[in-house]
């Protein structure tokens, strides 16, 4: 009976530690490195890329042939040697060995170019992680302002779920008149649409987290938000854009780009030099000689194709990905600039708004329901101020959000962690 009562007992304090289990962004972050599959699958891309280098660095296989092998003989023919025994004195036969010797590096150049594929197959990988990661932090700030406004909304409504009682019974006994029940009524319906399209958006938000992490019992009662608490200004480096040149995932993969296309080019201007052919030949009965040993070498003339046009097409790919490199960095210096002043507008109105003492605001609107039971504000005021509280809360809470997201976008464009 004891062991059976503390294996329960164990059983039971694993079940609160599974329920007291709670997820901070890190934690968030870590699940979704180690098992969204979308990042996994990707990441196979990289691994071909590598295989693919192994295999261009292997020489061409040599070609064997065998011929003029006569099954029978005619009159005219000249006795040899026999091969094994009794046989081959009638017997011809004659076997050649072609190897292919590229000139001018080419294997080199493919070589090199395949290496330049799969740095683009890793900065692809790379972007892929930094735009899911970006997905994943806005999210998680989506969620902690959906948390705030979800703890008030329910206060409020709460409150508001009282006065409709209190103002029904009231108007049932003529004690309050019908239309000041109407209004509180209709007020509560909106609270109660506005907790309902709350909490669709949640569920979408938490649905996207679960797919990103591939934690499919995430709930915002697990998500921890208490290690990150708004902070402002954020430190942004003085060397920001510098650093975003270097660092930011397009202007690398566009700059490797360009190595691509100066490596094709090179390539392509190789191809004018013609390829080598050695050759070795034995022939038996086919020559002046019964065995016969040669070697000899196979070019094309370059004549008539000096491969002009891909080397001209290979020399435009080059200058188009230069300006596209160019176009990019002007478009990457102007997307910071227009987050910097985002952040900075962000940050001057969150000094304003003096919101972070919460218990203020709640007494100011405890003060409200006690002037509105003794009937020191009207029915229409006290709604008004309640609507106006909430709203102002809400607005503070989206400001938050907006000003985390913000500087998220701009880690992403920079590419590091500011």
């Amino acid at each position: 009976m004891e062991k059976k009562l503390h294996i329960l007992l164990i059983l039971f304090c694993f079940q609160l530690a599974a329920k007291a289990q709670t997820y901070s962004l890190q934690d968030l972050e870590s699940q979704f490195l180690e098992n969204n599959l979308q990042l996994i699958a990707n990441k196979f891309n990289v691994n071909k890329a590598d295989a693919l280098i192994v295999q261009e660095k292997l020489w061409a296989n040599p070609s064997f042939t065998v011929d003029n092998i006569n099954l029978w003989s005619n009159p005219s023919f000249e006795t040899m040697p026999n091969i094994i025994g009794n046989y081959g004195s009638k017997q011809q036969v004659n076997m050649d060995l072609e190897q292919l010797i590229e000139t001018a590096g080419k294997r080199k150049k493919r070589v090199a170019i395949k290496t330049l594929e799969r740095n683009a197959a890793r900065l692809e990988f790379e972007e892929l992680l930094r735009q899911l990661k970006l997905e994943l932090r806005t999210n998680f700030h989506s969620l902690g302002r959906i948390q705030l406004e979800e703890f008030q909304l329910n206060s409020i409504y709460e409150l508001f779920t009282q006065l409709n009682s209190q103002y029904k019974a009231q108007s049932e006994k003529q004690h309050v008149s019908q239309v000041s029940y109407i209004r509180i009524h209709t007020e509560l319906i909106g609270i109660q649409k506005e907790l309902m399209d709350l909490q669709t958006e949640k569920n979408d938000k938490l649905q996207h987290l679960r797919i990103l992490t591939q934690n499919p019992n995430l709930a915002l009662e697990t998500i921890d938000f208490g290690a990150e608490e708004l902070h402002f200004p954020k430190t942004i480096p003085i060397n920001l854009k510098e650093t975003a040149m270097a660092q930011n995932i397009t202007i690398q993969f566009l700059g490797n780009d360009i190595n691509l296309s100066e490596s094709q080019f090179s390539l392509e201007k190789a191809q004018r030099t013609p390829n080598l052919n050695f050759l070795m030949n034995y022939e038996r009965g086919g020559n002046v000689m019964d065995n016969f040993f040669g070697v000899g070498v196979n070019i094309d003339l370059p004549l008539f194709n000096r491969n002009k046009g891909n080397i001209q097409a290979a020399k435009i790919q080059v200058e188009q990905s230069q300006a596209s490199l160019k176009a990019k960095q002007r478009e990457l210096e102007n997307e910071i600039d227009k987050l910097l002043r985002r952040l900075s507008l962000y940050e001057s109105n969150l000094k304003q708004w003096d919101f972070k003492n919460n218990d203020i605001h709640g007494q100011v609107l405890e003060n409200y329901i006690k002037h509105l039971q003794e009937k020191q504000v009207t029915l229409i005021e006290f709604i008004d101020f309640s609507q106006a509280y909430r709203e102002a809360q809400q607005a503070y809470f989206e400001l938050q959000e907006n000003y985390l997201n913000t500087f998220e976008e701009l880690q992403y464009l920079t590419g590091q962690e500011l």
